[in-house]
C-alpha cells in the first residue's frame, strides 16, 4: 500500500499576512524564497507534501540543488519521495502552451540523478498534477511525452542509474460537468494506462474547488465536489483500483472553506478526502501554533473520514441544482465582468505569477467575458464587502424551494447555512446599496442577499468589533476605487481581519 500524504502545502497566493518565516515582514513571496518556504512547510509545520507549481507562474528550476545544499541534514533524515513528498503541478499544454513542460521534465530527471548520487534510493519527484484535466487522452499523452523525453535524454547523457521514464499522474478535474461524471475520464484512463504501461496500481485524483466556484458559483462548486468524491469511490468499486482523492480548497467558503478555524466542518463536508491543499492563507494568516495544530489534526483524522456515496437519483438532483444556480450566476457575473476586472487590478500580488492575459498567459472566462483568476476575483468582491458566495445563491435557493429541491440541497451541502453566515459577517450593505443604485446589474446580487437573509432568518453584516472595522475598510476601499486612488493598504488590512486575501 503506498504512503499517501495528507497535507499538501501549495503556492496559491491567497495570504494577506506575511509568512512567519519572513525576516522583513513582507507578504510577497518571491520565487527565490519558495525553496525556504518548501523546507519550512515540512520542517516547521508538519506538512507531508509540497506542490511546486509550474502552472501560470515563474519557477525556480534549481529547487533540487537548493533544497539539498541548504537543508541536506534535514532531508537525510526525512527523505524526499519516501518520508516527505514533492510534486509538480505542470502546465496544461492545451491551455498554456508547451514551452515550460520540457523544463519541468528536465528538472524531474536531473533531480533524480542528483538524489541517487547523494545516496537517496527513490526519485524525489515521481508524480505530477495535470490541471484542467478533461480527457483521459491528455493524461496518457503527458506520460508518453515524458517517456520519449526521458529516453532521449538518457541517450544523450551518461546515465549510471538506469532510465527513469515513468511518471505517475494526478488528474485535477475542474469543470462542474466533468466533476459530476468523472468516472468517464478515470475509467478511460485506466483502460489506456493498462494498454500502454500496464495495470494502474492506484490513482490519486484531484478535485478543484476554486475554479468551479469562479465559473459556476458557490453551490455548484460544492455539489460538484461532493458528487466527484462519491463517483471517485464508485470508480474504485467498479475497477478495483484504489483511489485517493485530493481537494484544492482555500480558506474562504467560496474557495472551499478549509481554515484552521473550521476544520471539523470541512472534514464532515468533504469526508473521504485523502489529501488537502494547504494554501498560503491557511499557513500565514493564522497564529503559528494554531496552524501547526490544524495540520497535525488533518494528518491524523482526515484519512479516517468516510465518503458519502450517492445513488443515481441524488446525482441527477445535484445536476439539476447545478443548472439552477449556475444559470443565474453566469448571467450575473458575465454582465459585471468589466467591473470585477477593474476592481481586481487593485489586488496586491503575492507571487510572481504570469499575467492571465498576454504573451505567456491564458485566462478564465464566463461566457464571452474574461475574468481574473479565482483568488483576485474573490479578493476583489470581499474587498467591496460583497462576498461572491451570495452571487446567484439567493435566486437559486428561491428556485430550489419552488421546485421542492431545498431539502435535497441541504442534504448534499451540509454546511450551506454555516458558510453563508460566515461570509455574511463581511457583507457591507452600504456598499451594496451604492453599487445597486449606480448599476441595476448589481441589484441582482442585492436581491440574492435579501433572499439569503430570509432563508437564514437573520440580517447579514458584521457581528464583532473586528468585523465592524473590516466593514469600515471596505467602505474606504469602495470610495478610494471610485475616486481613482490606490486602496492597496486598506485591501490588505481588511484581508488580514478575514484571514485570507481571496
Amino acid at each position: 500500500m503506498p504512503r499517501i500524504p495528507v497535507t499538501m502545502a501549495t503556492q496559491h497566493p491567497d495570504n494577506a499576512s506575511a509568512p512567519y518565516w519572513e525576516k522583513d515582514g513582507d507578504s510577497y513571496v518571491s520565487t527565490r524564497e519558495e525553496v525556504q518556504e518548501c523546507y519550512s512547510a515540512f520542517a516547521d509545520l508538519g506538512c507531508e507534501e509540497f506542490m511546486w507549481d509550474w502552472e501560470g507562474k515563474y519557477v525556480d528550476e534549481a529547487v533540487a540543488e537548493k533544497l539539498f545544499s541548504k537543508y541536506f541534514s534535514y532531508f537525510k533524515k526525512h527523505r524526499l519521495g519516501e518520508d516527505k513528498f514533492l510534486i509538480y503541478r505542470i502546465p496544461n499544454i492545451w491551455a498554456e502552451g508547451e514551452h515550460s513542460l520540457p523544463r519541468a521534465f528536465m528538472t524531474i530527471l536531473t533531480f533524480r540523478e542528483l538524489a541517487l548520487s547523494l545516496g537517496f534510493k527513490k526519485p524525489p519527484v515521481f508524480e505530477v498534477i495535470l490541471p484542467m484535466t478533461d480527457s483521459a487522452e491528455k493524461i496518457i499523452h503527458i506520460q508518453k511525452q515524458f517517456r520519449k523525453f526521458a529516453r532521449a535524454v538518457a541517450g544523450v547523457f551518461k546515465n549510471d542509474h538506469g532510465v527513469f521514464d515513468y511518471l505517475r499522474m494526478r488528474p485535477l478535474i475542474e469543470g462542474t460537468d466533468e466533476l459530476t461524471a468523472p468516472g468517464k475520464i478515470l475509467t478511460a484512463y485506466a483502460i489506456m494506462h493498462k494498454k500502454e504501461f500496464g495495470p494502474l496500481e492506484y490513482l490519486r485524483a484531484d478535485i478543484a474547488r476554486s475554479d468551479p466556484a469562479l465559473n459556476s458559483g458557490l453551490v455548484p462548486a460544492v455539489i460538484s465536489a461532493k458528487i466527484a468524491l462519491s463517483e471517485y469511490y464508485r470508480f474504485e468499486k467498479n475497477t478495483g483500483i484504489k483511489i485517493y482523492p485530493a481537494i484544492g480548497a482555500g480558506s474562504l467558503p467560496f474557495r472551499g472553506g478549509l481554515s484552521p478555524d473550521r476544520l471539523d466542518d470541512f472534514m464532515e463536508e468533504y469526508a473521504g478526502t485523502k489529501t488537502v491543499y494547504v494554501q498560503s492563507g491557511f499557513r500565514y494568516d493564522f497564529p503559528l501554533p494554531k496552524v501547526k495544530q490544524a495540520i497535525a489534526k488533518l494528518n491524523k483524522y482526515l484519512p479516517k473520514t468516510k465518503p458519502a456515496l450517492y445513488d443515481k437519483k441524488v446525482i441527477e438532483t445535484g445536476r439539476e441544482l447545478n443548472g439552477i444556480f449556475c444559470s443565474y450566476y453566469r448571467k450575473t457575473v458575465e454582465s459585471l465582468a468589466d467591473d470585477i476586472n477593474n476592481f481586481a487590478r487593485h489586488i496586491p500580488a503575492r507571487r510572481e505569477r504570469r499575467l492571465h492575459i498576454g504573451l505567456f498567459g491564458y485566462s478564465r472566462s464566463v461566457g464571452k467575458k474574461k475574468l481574473p483568476r479565482a483568488i483576485p476575483f474573490t479578493a476583489a468582491l470581499y474587498s467591496l464587502g460583497v462576498p461572491p458566495e451570495f452571487i446567484a445563491t439567493g435566486r437559486g435557493i428561491k428556485e430550489a424551494l419552488r421546485r421542492g429541491l431545498l431539502p435535497q440541497l441541504e442534504k448534499i451541502y451540509l454546511h450551506i447555512q454555516d458558510e453563508l453566515r460566515f461570509a455574511g459577517r463581511f457583507y457591507n450593505s452600504e456598499n451594496m446599496d451604492r453599487l445597486a443604485k449606480q448599476d441595476a446589474r448589481w441589484a441582482e446580487i442585492k436581491k440574492d442577499v435579501s433572499i439569503v437573509e430570509d432563508y437564514l432568518g437573520e440580517k447579514l453584516g458584521p457581528k464583532t468589533t473586528a468585523e465592524l472595522i473590516c466593514r469600515n475598510f471596505t467602505s474606504s476601499i469602495y470610495l478610494l476605487m471610485r475616486s481613482g486612488k490606490n486602496p492597496a493598504a486598506e485591501i490588505i488590512e481588511a484581508a488580514k481581519i478575514r484571514k485570507s486575501l481571496g
